[in-house]
């Protein structure tokens, strides 16, 4: 009997169909293998995983892409092709971050990228164009929103003023992903923002449910257990390597 019952569960596993990570996009694999990526960028791939990331966010062909904080460029030298001659990919970074060595390396990168644009305003006052975007990337700098720095000539931020105009420069529809670093639960997020520049996963859910934005769901791609939230992100032990969520947000039709 123990013979058959193993026997007869053999045959149940192998007629099951085996379940497989979806196959990346052909567009973001060939955007993601161009030769035209810069090196610094490429290497930052295997902590970010950014096929899997893009993919779980479903980004496409022909969609119009609004990169936040992204004069590094590194999301936009895959978005850029992977969304083709019909799309574009818009680049904001704030006035206080676009430095003089960072904005001659995004102009050259602009120059052979003929769907790729920048914006530059003061972080306290996001100059977004409205009704833009079908996809949305806000990587690992929306807990900045609660900062405040006056070496970098940054005031005292007001998260919701920022989501606003975020949710403005969106089309109905569209979709926002938000990857950002761990903070431990916490009853001071701008102190703890402040200390580890992290940021408690339930304050952004919080947040954008308040800005009118449809949580859709999360991913585990980026979690790193062996991260215990109590370094701060550019400690050398853990940069790089932090415990990361990844959100999906829409804004409702």
């Amino acid at each position: 009997m123990r013979f058959t019952n193993v026997a007869a569960l053999s045959l149940v596993l192998a007629g099951a169909p085996l379940v497989a990570k979806p196959a990346v996009q052909p567009p973001i694999a060939a955007a993601l293998a161009s030769p035209t990526r810069s090196a610094d960028n490429i290497k930052l791939d295997a902590a970010r995983k950014p096929a899997e990331v893009l993919q779980f966010l479903g980004l496409k062909p022909g969609m119009k892409v609004l990169d936040l904080f992204g004069a590094n460029a590194y999301w936009a030298e895959i978005a850029a092709p992977a969304v083709g001659p019909k799309g574009h990919v818009a680049v904001w970074e704030p006035t206080q971050f676009y430095k003089p060595d960072a904005k001659t390396a995004f102009e050259a990168f602009e120059a052979k990228s003929p769907n790729v644009s920048i914006v530059s305003s003061p972080f306290e006052a996001p100059d977004l164009p409205k009704n833009y975007a079908d996809f949305v990337m806000l990587n690992l700098n929306y807990h900045d929103t609660y900062w405040q720095s006056d070496k970098y000539g940054i005031p005292r931020m007001n998260p919701d003023a920022f989501l606003k105009a975020v949710y403005a420069s969106m089309k109905p529809g569209a979709t926002i992903g938000v990857i950002d670093h761990v903070a431990a639960p916490n009853s001071d997020t701008r102190a703890t923002v402040e200390k580890f520049h992290r940021i408690d996963p339930d304050v952004v859910k919080a947040d954008f449910k308040r800005a009118g934005f449809i949580f859709v769901g999360s991913s585990d791609l980026l979690r790193n257990s062996a991260d215990d939230h109590s370094l701060l992100v550019f400690d050398p032990k853990i940069r790089g390597k932090t415990d990361r969520f990844i959100f999906k947000f829409k804004k409702p039709r």
